[in-house]
């Protein structure tokens, strides 16, 4: 009862400082200040909804996938309740202890129960208030930058969906149809003002992505006689071409092959994993995206200076 009282006038003092701050803002700020912070608070929460769908999607198309094996080979199929992502309520992954309102606050929560459970003393995964606090500060970084407009949350969007297929792929070696899928479609939707690249170079970027990684996985099958890419890098691939346009396919391919290849090349001379351990390429390919968004003119520009002095 007393740890509860104390958890209650903690939360209490945070909310009364951040109303505080918030007014201050109100009055003193400058609108992109105004902005950076709305876009904070807003990150915050959908980097703690981007928690629960990295940790339930994967689950759910498991689920699936023997709901349909179960169904065509006609046995009873199993997990009839379901999983979804309203269902059941958040809950501590060790005691199963349903989570209270106050314990789904993004991060202050976690500083407040001191990154343990208050029913178990499980502790909880760092990653959770990172991911929250990563995305938030992002948030607010695009929200300086460009107000509270339409290119603000499309890009707040764009990111959303990146770090939910880099968090799964990294997790689970997997890119889910439903995420990349989303990732082409609403490309393709924001580009028809030219959002970040003409609507023809959107398309262009969607088609050359693809078969760009259908013809290195084709050239890698042929030369090491085995599978080295997932379909769900050549969808990726498309999804983040419909965002930038043709013109940052090369860039993106080359940076995520370089960040790979030193990634892996690492973990291999660290003794981690052997030389035939697949590794999860999604991650690398959307870190060298977010590069070729946000510093590409750069480096393509830094990359033709060197090249002519030759």
């Amino acid at each position: 009862m007393k740890h509860s009282l104390k958890n209650l006038a903690c939360l209490s003092s945070l909310i009364a400082a951040l109303l505080a701050a918030f007014s201050w803002l109100g009055l003193n700020a400058s609108p992109a200040g105004k902005s950076a912070a709305a876009l904070l608070l807003l990150g915050m929460a959908l980097g703690s909804f981007l928690n629960v769908l990295v940790h339930r999607l994967p689950l759910m198309l498991a689920q699936r996938w023997r709901q349909e094996c179960a169904d065509y080979m006609g046995l009873p199929i199993p997990d009839a309740a379901g999983l979804s992502l309203r269902h059941p309520r958040s809950h501590c992954p060790s005691c199963l202890a349903p989570l209270r309102a106050w314990q789904l606050i993004p991060l202050l929560s976690y500083v407040l129960l001191r990154g343990e459970c208050a029913a178990c003393g499980a502790r909880i995964s760092l990653r959770y208030p990172l991911v929250e606090t990563a995305f938030g500060l992002a948030s607010a970084w695009i929200g300086w930058r460009h107000g509270l407009d339409g290119r603000a949350l499309a890009e707040m969007t764009f990111l959303f969906l990146l770090a939910a297929l880099a968090l799964i792929d990294h997790d689970a070696q997997l890119l889910p149809d439903v995420l990349t899928q989303a990732l082409l479609w609403l490309g393709l939707a924001c580009n028809i003002p030219a959002l970040f690249a003409p609507l023809r170079d959107a398309v262009l970027g969607a088609m050359a992505g693809y078969l760009a990684m259908w013809a290195i996985a084709a050239a890698f099958q042929a030369c090491a006689g085995k599978s080295g890419l997932g379909r769900g890098d050549w969808k990726l691939m498309a999804g983040m071409g419909a965002w930038l346009g043709w013109q940052t396919i090369p860039l993106i391919i080359a940076l995520g092959a370089l960040s790979s290849a030193i990634y892996g090349g690492a973990r291999i001379q660290l003794k981690r994993i052997d030389g035939s351990h697949p590794q999860a390429f999604g991650p690398h390919l959307i870190a060298a995206c977010l590069i070729a968004h946000w510093k590409g003119k750069e480096i393509l520009a830094w990359y033709l200076g060197l090249a002519m002095s030759f």
